[in-house]
């Protein structure tokens, strides 16, 4: 009994330090996270790399759309449209809550 007594405190002590220092560990990586993507540099990436992907993107779809011809759904056109404008400067928001300028 007295052994289990015994393991059974260590177990508790192990988790109660193990899940505080697992706690500070993750605050650290958020934090580090958070400074990575508040980096102007990455900010500027990040924004080129979807502007890049949106007239990439639309660009295979005049491709696409050559050879299908009117085979295409009215949704898919009507998406790929309000995804043009998005890209003009004019500080639209998007999917994610952000405005592109």
């Amino acid at each position: 009994m007295r052994y289990r007594l015994t393991f059974i405190a260590g177990v508790a002590l192990g988790y109660v330090l193990g899940t505080r220092a697992g706690r500070e560990r993750y605050e650290q990586l958020k934090k580090s996270a958070r400074q990575f993507a508040q980096n102007p540099a990455v900010r500027n990436t990040c924004e080129t790399a979807a502007q890049s992907g949106r007239e990439f993107a639309g660009k295979a779809y005049q491709a696409v759309g050559e050879k299908v011809g009117d085979k295409v759904p009215a949704s898919v056109t009507d998406r790929v449209r309000s995804m043009r404008g998005r890209g003009n400067g004019k500080g639209v928001e998007d999917d994610w809550g952000t405005t592109n300028t």
